[in-house]
């Protein structure tokens, strides 16, 4: 039988283009391996009319950050009539506002740490909260622009309000949870395993740790208690369906076991596109899981549809 034309959505005019050019090259390879046609397209404004012209069976989702996992592409898939990958418009568009996400969360009663969203120049003379908090882009993702505020710091951040700010006039700021970095990797309506990253030489899981091989370890089963693991993919799955999410999705959390091993976990965000480069994490958890990278992809590609 004949496989499909999988156009495979790469690059982008995002600041996480150099992710989103290896997570698309890599996919594209892999999906090749299993015997899919496969058109690369690197994403520009012309976008709508390149694929009008190309006719793909299905669009492989491969972009990061704003235009590619924010609703906008999605948008352009349904009108065009190709089945993509990854979630729809409108999970994607709640999935990337980290604040209206995490009202969501919490309405379904995940946990979530206490934040505002605040005009970036309302941080640069007086503490937003009582630190230790963290200041994060509401619509980013790989870790751009975040900055921890530790406790005891006597000025708030002046890069926040600085003309070196290039992630947009509204911040999201939130209490600083202590603790491991934990995360889980939702596949369909199943959740997989649960991964500890532990960053090599960074103070947390920042663009560095998550893209320069060497950067963090990734421990896979995450080394922690069979109940706390138990609930961690609880509160992937039933996030990944609060918002609406498919395909694939992945849940960060952090789990401060300080005082007892129960301990305190908080659900950070969900990531509908999760990075596809050969040091990312969903790769890795699926093949923890039994499932080889082709296989997954293979998934993705004949998971695809519109009105997701």
């Amino acid at each position: 039988m004949k496989k499909k034309h999988v156009a495979v959505l790469l690059g982008g005019f995002s600041s996480e283009r150099p992710v989103s050019l290896s997570s698309g090259k890599a996919c594209a390879d892999a999906l090749e391996t299993e015997g899919y046609q496969v058109t690369r397209v690197d994403v520009s404004r012309d976008v709508g009319s390149v694929l009008a012209e190309l006719k793909p069976d299905v669009a492989f989702n491969a972009l990061h950050g704003p235009f590619g996992e924010d609703g906008t592409i999605q948008g352009i898939l349904e009108y065009l009539a190709i089945p993509y990958t990854h979630s729809g418009v409108l999970a994607s568009a709640l999935a990337m506002n980290k604040e209206q996400a995490k009202k969501v969360a919490k309405a379904a009663g995940i946990p979530v740490a206490e934040s505002k969203v605040v005009n970036r120049f309302a941080v640069k003379d007086v503490h937003p909260m009582k630190p230790p908090y963290v200041v994060k882009p509401v619509n980013e993702g790989s870790s751009f622009g975040v900055v921890i505020v530790h406790e005891g710091q006597s000025h708030p951040p002046q890069v926040i309000g600085s003309t070196e700010w290039q992630y947009g006039e509204t911040v999201m700021v939130e209490r600083y949870v202590h603790g491991r970095e934990l995360t889980c990797a939702v596949m369909g309506d199943v959740a997989l395993g649960v991964c500890e990253i532990i960053p090599t030489g960074h103070s947390f899981y920042d663009y560095d740790s998550k893209y320069v091989p060497g950067g963090s370890k990734h421990e896979i089963p995450a080394k922690i208690s069979p109940n706390i693991y138990q609930k961690i993919q609880t509160l992937a799955l039933k996030a990944h369906l609060a918002i609406g999410c498919r395909g694939v999705s992945r849940s960060d959390f952090r789990y401060d076991d300080r005082h007892s091993e129960n301990g305190e976990v908080v659900w950070l965000e969900v990531n509908t596109q999760p990075g596809m480069t050969p040091t990312s994490l969903v790769p890795e958890i699926a093949a923890q899981a039994g499932h080889s990278f082709g296989d997954l992809l293979s998934w993705m590609v004949e998971d695809a549809s519109c009105l997701r």
